[in-house]
């Protein structure tokens, strides 16, 4: 046994998040190293969905609107969704897509705008779908956009932008962006900004209310574990909720939803960023897959990614021969998320294929990149020095 591996099995017994692994279905023949794309199953979702189906939907039926809490479900989740990302309650409503709660969001701090300013900013390296929602409320509302690299967004502002979305995470990399001094140095431009969190949410603090965030968007089936699929969420500050004029009003968000008015009226709070009817089904497993949080202190969930992290760079540095695979993840810790990305010399497809074949599932982004993304709530330390020797030896066959 070697000496990383007695680290790795020291480090576990003295980790404080240990025990939520167990809440969790997992393989133990498997390192699972890909919540960065689809979170492990929480052990109690199986059971909330059978008796969704079979009671609520099987037999109240109709009733379950009122009876089971299936109306509210967008707001109730919502607010246990609002508590992991640093926002008061009344702010977040779960629902719809990542890429539908963009566009709501831009469209809307583009009519928040004053006049003059047509210009929209976009992180360069953004996940496409936020490139295209960006383009298309661009067409929608006589704007250009304007793409920038993350770290230039803050310099980047000026008196012609009305918003700027940037990602917390780049999803390629790993690197952490400055949510703070961006959010600052678009306000003092006059600007507003839109934070797409699907690669932070669940893995690090965010402090949304601390630092003024205006809108902010997410997905929950990465590090929230809320399954393939499942709803994302809308934060609207609250100061900004009177002035949030969606562009996707729809019924579940009128003042009075079943008064069928042909004239639309906005509801008040979150609700006002709900559209249609709300997806039942994976909305309550979302629900009851955030049960795995209670009582965990997302700080800690940072200290253990980092310190995670930090070891498997260290194994991976001891393991894969020299030039095989480098880290694009940044070292500083103010600037990476809870992934590592390597950019493999050659092959890379194959090697995470083969990783795979051999038990450490991660994934691939083209041309060259392999991720690997640490879920502090079940991956553990002996995870990470797995992954690595199995790494090393895969690249040195």
């Amino acid at each position: 046994m070697s000496d990383l591996t007695h680290e790795a099995l020291a480090l576990d017994a003295a980790d404080g998040l240990r025990a939520k692994r167990a809440e969790f279905v997992l393989d133990d023949d498997t390192v699972y190293l890909d919540g960065n794309s689809l979170g492990a199953l929480p052990r109690s979702v199986a059971g909330r969905l059978s008796d969704v189906v079979e009671r609520e939907w099987g037999r109240l039926r109709i009733r379950s609107w009122t009876e089971s809490g299936w109306w509210t479900a967008p707001e109730r989740v919502g607010d246990r969704i609002a508590r992991l990302v640093g926002a008061a309650p009344g702010q977040v409503v779960a629902g719809d897509s990542t890429s539908v709660n963009v566009f709501k969001a831009v469209v809307a701090a583009v009519r928040l705008a004053g006049e003059g300013r047509d210009e929209i900013l976009v992180d360069a390296a953004t996940f496409p779908t936020d490139g295209y929602i960006a383009a298309s409320a661009a067409r929608l509302t006589g704007c250009r956009v304007r793409a920038v690299d993350a770290a230039d967004t803050a310099a980047a502002a000026g008196p012609r932008t009305a918003v700027a979305l940037v990602n917390h995470v780049d999803y390629r990399t790993g690197r952490l962006h400055d949510l703070p001094g961006t959010t600052a140095a678009v306000h003092a431009a006059g600007a507003r900004v839109v934070w797409d969190l699907c690669h932070s949410a669940g893995a690090l603090p965010v402090a949304l209310d601390a630092n003024g965030v205006d809108f902010a968007v997410g997905c929950t089936y990465k590090y929230l574990n809320g399954g393939p699929g499942s709803p994302a969420y809308l934060y609207v500050r609250r100061d900004l909720q009177a002035g949030f004029d969606s562009p996707l009003p729809g019924w579940n968000s009128h003042a009075d939803p079943f008064g069928m008015s042909a004239a639309y009226e906005p509801a008040d709070g979150a609700a006002r960023g709900r559209v249609g009817t709300p997806d039942i089904l994976s909305l309550l497993a979302l629900e009851a897959a955030l049960d795995v949080w209670d009582g965990v202190d997302i700080t800690a969930v940072r200290a253990k990614s980092l310190a995670l992290t930090d070891f498997f760079l260290r194994c991976v540095a001891a393991y894969v021969p020299e030039g095989r695979a480098e880290p694009v993840t940044p070292l500083a810790h103010a600037e990476r998320g809870s992934q590592v990305s390597l950019r493999c010399a050659t092959g890379a497809e194959e090697v995470m294929a083969e990783l795979v074949r051999r038990g450490v599932v991660g994934d691939f982004r083209r041309p060259d990149v392999l991720r690997f993304g640490f879920t502090p709530l079940y991956t553990g330390f002996a995870d990470a020095e797995r992954a690595a020797r199995v790494l090393g030896e895969v690249l040195g066959a």
